[in-house]
């Protein structure tokens, strides 16, 4: 008269996955029942990521089991209940399966044993019992448990049956009157002859007067299996004495094989499927205790065969505990299994940089290129597009410094240009210092091209020429360093330099850098050039515009080639620092190449070690720090003297100077 249990099971399971109580314990009974569901039932709770602190089958305790056993047995099963961190418990039993598990529960307050609270799950064979002792023992060990039954509607009459129970009008009932001795702890008159007359079983003895945890004056899963057992077969013996089968049918079998439907008296459809079973549901039922040592059974879920494997619940969860081998790991952290702990338990570890976990999965996973995680690592946040601006202060500072540093430079040509004529200007090639001069101011509003929103045309042009100004810039100096030289060596007797005297070689200097950077430049714009992008890895909460030079070679190969022409100059110039002053400016020149060489040397390691809008400005601050250089220890003497000190500026000065 109860469902297949396989409908059970999978409502346990569904009830155990829906709290995602995923470390749980089982107590069960060593019966044929009881091992089906731990070797065929249990593997499928695993293969849906339940794991198991204890399986656990009690010893059987029987008439011939020693005391000393016994108490052993009993004590051993309450402490492994009670150190489980397992918070439930599936109870797998028959009806007096309640009995054990009160005393198990009861042993830890005798004994120093873990108490024991757990939630339990029951079967639907479980109901309440207990033995005459444990009439007065606390019933709230039961509160909160879940069992899966069918909770019967309300039979009319039946309450009222109960209270009409007396003991005279069942004398012909032998069990009533095993129970009326054991429920109201009396006996009958002439079975004890020390009994006292107040323990003497009466026709005062009401069942109602019983506490609920020795009779219910209401009916129960197993009453109500019984009432509808006893209706199902009074139909079939009705139905069989109607047809025409009723000289065949002659075994209780053949009446299992009779298709019997029928209402029973509360309006409940009773019909039975091919084999045998009812055809019917379980309920999913929560006990709750009251101070006053009742209890009441609530409905609060339903397993429909026809819903399976899915299960609709009610429960609230809210009163239902978590049991778990562990707690879940916070967001932001991923599980690690523990060494030789079962798969449920686990470490919780902090997800690397650039991943987040949600609840659910506790898995770290990266976020998509253009996010990135929030503080606790969770949720993902798009980046911020990033670049160097004018209205940044980094980008309005630079800016203003080149436009600053642009009008001193033209300040300086201005003066050269109105002072053409006179010693000091005539006397290191007027030409080569224009030419220098027209490089340095062009350099200056060169570094603007790295400020704004990267375009296409900027990132084309930006670098290369940045590359062909400084080395025509750096092959002028070179060119004055080597007609110093040349001025000075062609003095001497005899001297085979006297050919290349004059503005030729200077020139031919020039245009052979330039030709050589340009040739780079040209190459690297046909083949890989630069364009913008975007960078989505170098900064943890931005997505970098940037150029993207293309061709990182061909790049520096630009920078090489400058470097070259750097040292070439430096090297000249610190040989001819020592002629006399009047003929060159070889001093002058070697501390400014010397800054120039410093600036560009640091600019490689300390470009490379920056990120974002910081790798522009750095080659910004380098530009213009290395301009300045030249423009400072070449241009600034001359002016002083132009400007400041012009009796210094004669032929006749520059002689003295030289003899």
């Amino acid at each position: 008269m109860l469902p297949n249990r396989t409908h059970q099971y999978i409502g346990i399971l569904n009830l155990i996955l829906y709290f995602q109580w995923k470390w749980i314990g089982v107590m069960y009974f060593n019966n044929e029942v009881g091992e089906r569901f731990v070797h065929e039932v249990l593997p499928i709770f695993m293969q849906k990521g339940i794991c198991f602190d204890f399986i656990e089958a009690p010893t059987e305790i029987n008439f011939f089991s020693e005391f000393e056993t016994i108490r052993k047995k009993v004590i051993e099963t309450s402490y492994l209940i009670g150190k489980s961190t397992a918070n439930a418990v599936i109870l797998h039993g028959e009806v007096q399966t309640i009995v054990p598990l009160r005393i198990w529960i009861e042993i830890p307050f005798y004994f120093d044993l873990p108490k024991i609270n757990k939630v339990w799950i029951m079967t639907a064979e479980i109901d309440f019992a207990s033995l005459p002792i444990q009439r007065n023992w606390d019933q709230s060990f039961i509160n909160g448990a879940l069992s899966i039954s069918r909770l019967p509607k309300k039979v009319s009459g039946f309450h009222e049956f109960l209270q009409n129970r007396k003991l005279d009008t069942d004398q012909e009932d032998g069990f009533i009157g095993d129970f009326w001795q054991q429920a109201f702890m009396c006996s009958f008159p002439g079975l004890n002859l020390d009994e006292s007359p107040e323990n003497i079983c009466t026709e005062e003895n009401k069942l109602e007067t019983l506490p609920m945890s020795v009779f219910e004056m209401r009916m129960n899963s197993h009453s109500y299996s019984i009432y509808n057992a006893v209706y199902a077969v009074a139909h079939a013996l009705h139905d069989m004495d109607l047809s025409k089968f009723k000289h065949r049918v002659t075994r209780i079998k053949d009446l299992q094989k009779m298709h019997v439907i029928f209402n029973n008296t509360v309006g409940e459809e009773i019909s039975f499927n091919k084999n045998g079973e009812l055809a019917a549901g379980f309920d999913i039922i929560n006990w709750i205790t009251f101070p006053n040592e009742t209890f009441n059974r609530v409905k609060v879920g339903r397993i429909d065969p026809q819903s399976l494997p899915t299960v609709e619940f009610t429960v609230h969860e809210d009163a239902q505990p978590v049991s778990l081998c562990n707690d879940n790991c916070y967001p932001g952290y991923s599980k690690i299994k523990k060494e030789g702990k079962p798969f449920c338990c686990y470490d919780c570890i902090p997800c690397p940089e650039g991943k987040i976990s949600i609840v659910e999965r506790n898995l770290c996973s990266p976020c998509l290129r253009d996010h990135y995680p929030n503080k606790f690592k969770d949720f993902c946040i798009p980046k911020s597009l990033t670049f160097l601006t004018f209205e940044d202060a980094l980008g309005t500072g630079l800016a203003s410094s080149a436009l600053l540093l642009f009008c001193v430079t033209a300040g300086v040509l201005g003066i050269f240009i109105k002072h053409r004529d006179t010693p000091i200007v005539k006397a290191n090639n007027r030409n080569l210092t224009y030419t220098l001069l027209i490089s340095l101011l062009l350099s200056f509003l060169c570094a603007l091209l790295f400020i704004g929103k990267p375009q296409k045309m900027t990132c084309l042009f930006r670098q290369t020429a940045f590359g062909i100004i400084f080395s025509v810039a750096v092959s002028s100096v070179l060119a004055k360093t080597i007609t110093v030289i040349l001025a000075f060596q062609a003095t001497k007797p005899e001297s085979t330099l006297r050919k290349w005297m004059g503005k030729r070689t200077a020139t031919a200097i020039i245009l052979f850098c330039f030709l050589i950077q340009a040739t780079i430049c040209t190459v690297w714009l046909t083949t890989f050039p630069p364009f913008p992008d975007f960078d989505v890895n170098s900064m943890a909460e931005e997505v970098i515009l940037e150029c993207n030079e293309g061709s990182v070679f061909m790049f520096y190969c630009l920078l090489g080639f400058m470097g070259f022409l750097s040292i070439c100059s430096f090297t000249a110039a610190f040989f001819a620092r020592k002629l006399p002053d009047s003929f060159n400016e070889a001093k002058f020149i070697t501390f400014s190449m010397l800054v120039f060489c410093s600036v560009w040397i640091s600019f490689v390691p300390t470009y490379l070690s920056t990120k974002g809008k910081n790798m522009v400005a750095v080659e910004i601050f380098s530009i213009l720090a290395s301009s300045t250089g030249l423009l400072g220890f070449i241009f600034f003497p001359k002016c002083y003297i132009i400007v400041l000190r012009p009796e210094m500026n004669r032929k006749e000065q520059l002689i003295k100077r030289r003899h």
